[in-house]
């Protein structure tokens, strides 16, 4: 009966290899979600094999996927299935296929937060009920906006605070700091506390961002992955902390700030559209960040 469930999920696709796949994302894109070794990296750790698909078209291939049984890859569900519920954090990340321009795909494995960008070229995908948080660009929020957001930074470096790049810290560092800050800004443990040292080491090269500091002590912290596609550049911001007791200055809107038009900068230098992904629009926060994309579900 399995064998015959995965004949049908996998019918028309063929099994391909890793390298196969990186060569693939490579040439069409994805996101942080699909990027060949965020999932190599964290599905060993997990320790559940990937076994990879592709669309194939006269010999060439046109799409492919990581899968984890009747799931893509790193699905939170499989982890939950193996007893290794919250071993990693990457939020609800957008998930974007390496898919060719004109391809057409079936998929029949399961998926949640299917990017727009794919969505129309995959048969069996249906949009969700929530909708994606994607960061505005910076011309898009309001001059008193940008005006408050200025002036609060100004403010709190006047204060003694100091925004300092991510990459400066260990993974170890980064992992205290987080874990601290999270649990105080939120009243319960980030998931995944027990691996966040070795997962931040495992995705150094795709991390990004700032963090704040008042007067020597970390106030603020952002967890950013980002990864450079052929024609964008897929950014995810993960969650945070904030010291409560520090909201006066509003260190995490001040880093919010700077950590997204830092991106922005980044992304047009290299000519590129930034998908910057808030994750699921369940917050009032995110609206004052971001615009409401569509997002799909197989």
């Amino acid at each position: 009966m399995m064998n015959y469930l995965r004949f049908w999920r996998e019918r028309g696709w063929t099994p391909i290899s890793a390298g196969d796949y990186a060569e693939t994302w490579s040439r069409f894109g994805g996101s942080v979600a699909t990027h060949p070794e965020v999932v190599a990296r964290l599905a060993d750790l997990a320790g559940i094999p990937v076994r990879y698909l592709g669309w194939l078209v006269d010999g060439q291939l046109q799409a492919a996927i990581p899968t984890w049984g009747r799931y893509l890859a790193l699905s939170k569900d499989v982890l939950k299935q193996q007893g290794k519920r919250g071993l990693f954090d990457l939020g609800n990340a957008e998930v974007i296929l390496p898919l060719a321009a004109g391809a057409c795909v079936p998929l029949r494995h399961r998926v949640r937060y299917l990017s727009e960008l794919c969505a129309v070229r995959v048969s069996g995908a249906h949009e969700q009920a929530e909708g994606l948080a994607l960061a505005r660009e910076p011309e898009q929020y309001s001059k008193k906006f940008r005006y408050n957001q200025r002036r609060e930074q100004r403010l709190l470096e006047e204060a003694g605070g100091e925004i300092r790049p991510m990459l400066e810290l260990s993974p170890q560092d980064q992992a205290r700091i987080y874990a601290d800050l999270f649990l105080r800004r939120w009243g319960f443990e980030a998931t995944g506390k027990a691996h966040l040292a070795e997962v931040f080491s495992l995705l150094r090269e795709f991390m990004s961002g700032s963090l704040i500091y008042l007067n020597g002590e970390p106030v603020a912290i952002q967890v950013l992955y980002r990864v450079e596609a052929p024609q964008w550049i897929s950014l995810e911001y993960i969650n945070g902390g904030v010291d409560p007791q520090q909201r006066d200055f509003s260190p995490g809107s001040v880093l919010s700030y700077v950590n997204t038009q830092n991106e922005w900068a980044r992304a047009r230098a290299l000519g590129k559209p930034l998908r910057y992904s808030f994750g699921r629009a369940d917050r009032e926060y995110k609206d004052r960040w971001c615009h409401r994309v569509p997002v799909y579900q197989v």
